[in-house]
């Protein structure tokens, strides 16, 4: 049996690629939407996609099962859980497909896949056991988890309600995952697990950096699934408790994939943009420029008016997604050797529309030559106090709800970075805001965007918790002169 876990680092994200070295057939499971890279990775293992599978309607990227379908691949979906989570563009359609429930199994080749219903983090989710019977085996050797099992957590069970709007839904999905969990802890222990997610994953709270694990080593060492040593009333309150804001593009990513993602075909192929050209696409309302220098103090010190701001690294798409709508037109500030790399992850969360580039020289050149630039002020967190003493500011902080909680400005206001466009209507202050989070990343994508929505920004960098240290400081004790 072939098998090879493919991971996308920004999106902490995993699919599997299995295979029948019999038969040289395959199954991707899982699969984000730029399908060609499993393509390509079939043919350097001599093997044929012959069908890809999901084991549930994703929150925080578009999967590429409709890809594969519209290519005349078969594909396999859950027909579990309620009539509100269906995989729509599959139901009636004359795609080959193969909608699953509970016990059902097929074979790829002399590999057999049993679907066993396992809802929580969404009622529709399905995981896969995994037999080989080209090796001999007549017991499975591992467990396809999806967002169900993670190494040291569990699929988080609010985001129909956080994410997708659907109020009241965490509590029930909550208890539905206890009794997954009780199903889960009656599989064998040497039963490999092979989550959809690693370490960096906004599908969790705490998810572990290692790739796979076991029934057995879960079983004693996940602190999510010992809670429900508990009880179901102590495990729902365990697992609802502190998990972090999601991303404001986890919403589409459920819309879309359950009504179908638009189909990508080939990938975008942005356009260089020249100088002359940069004050007619400033004036566009459909238009946005996307700044992704690593230096955010590069980008504080001059960038075009109104660019919004996400580095090109692990963070990419959750700033990107947090901050970009999917109607607009894009156009990045980036070097040119990084160009199919962004687009790549952009299309992974629906942003289709990146339209041109321009690299870092080129708007160099174009400040040095008078074009119109801005600016955003720049301060250290250990200098708000004594700048708040002589200037009023509104302190917004933009760290997760948890963090807040832990220790924060007295008075600063309190919403997540990838919470702000839904949140907008909260930020009344006329006053300067000066943003803060951690450390000054998140900050810094929180800053371009309320400088673009108009605010007086003063973005705060430097180490929060060293602030907070240095001034023996516990949890909401911060001086009060470092607000207003």
């Amino acid at each position: 049996m072939l098998f090879r876990q493919i991971f996308d680092e920004k999106l902490a994200q995993y699919a599997y690629l299995i295979g029948c070295e019999a038969t040289h057939e395959a199954i991707i499971f899982d699969p984000e939407r730029d399908i060609d890279q499993y393509l390509a990775l079939a043919e350097k293992e001599g093997m044929t996609i012959v069908a890809a599978a999901d084991t549930h309607i994703h929150a925080d990227y578009l999967s590429g099962l409709r890809e594969f379908a519209e290519r005349g691949t078969r594909v396999y979906a859950s027909d579990e859980g309620d009539a509100d989570w269906k995989y729509e563009f599959l139901r009636g359609s004359a795609f080959d497909h193969v909608l699953l429930t509970d016990g059902d199994a097929f074979q790829v080749g002399n590999i057999r896949f049993t679907a066993v219903h396992t809802p929580g983090h969404t009622p529709e989710h399905i995981s896969y056991l995994v037999t080989d019977l080209g090796g001999g085996a007549t017991e499975p050797m591992g467990l396809i988890s999806g967002d169900f099992v993670f190494v040291g957590d569990l699929g988080r069970p609010d985001l129909l309600e956080s994410a997708a709007g659907v109020t009241g839904a965490m509590e029930p999905s909550a208890h539905r995952l206890y009794h997954s969990v009780q199903r889960f802890l009656g599989l064998d222990d040497y039963l490999q697990v092979w989550p959809a997610h690693g370490a960096g994953s906004a599908c969790g709270k705490a998810l572990g950096a290692v790739p796979e694990s076991t029934v057995g080593y879960e079983r004693r060492f996940n602190a999510a699934i010992r809670a429900a040593d508990g009880g179901e009333e102590a495990f729902v309150r365990a697992i609802l408790d502190g998990q972090p804001e999601p991303p404001m593009y986890f919403a589409r990513m459920k819309r879309d994939n359950r009504k179908g993602p638009a189909v990508l075909g080939a990938l975008p192929v942005p356009r260089s943009v020249a100088a002359d050209e940069l004050e007619a696409l400033l004036g566009r309302d459909d238009v946005v420029v996307l700044d992704t220098r690593l230096d955010k103090s590069a980008f504080m010190a001059h960038h075009l008016p109104g660019a919004l701001y996400a580095p090109l690294d692990k963070s990419f798409n959750t700033a990107a997604g947090s901050v970009i709508g999917d109607t607009e037109s894009i156009v990045l500030v980036i070097d040119e050797e990084n160009v199919a790399t962004a687009v790549r992850d952009l299309v992974r969360i629906g942003l289709d529309h990146i339209i041109g580039y321009l690299t870092p020289v080129a708007l160099g050149a174009y400040h040095e030559a008078g074009g119109r630039t801005a600016t955003i002020r720049e301060m250290d967190i250990l200098e708000l106090p004594s700048h708040a003493e002589q200037s009023p500011v509104h302190v917004l902080d933009v760290r997760g709800r948890t963090e807040y909680d832990e220790a924060h400005v007295p008075h600063a206001q309190n919403i997540a970075y990838t919470r702000l466009v839904p949140r907008r209507g909260e930020i009344t202050t006329s006053l300067p805001i000066a943003v803060h989070c951690k450390s000054g990343a998140r900050s810094a994508v929180a800053a371009a965007l309320l400088t673009r929505w108009g605010h007086d920004v003063i973005h705060v960098g430097g180490d929060f918790d060293a602030f907070a240290r240095a001034q023996g400081l516990g949890p909401a004790e911060l001086p009060a002169q470092a607000t207003t």
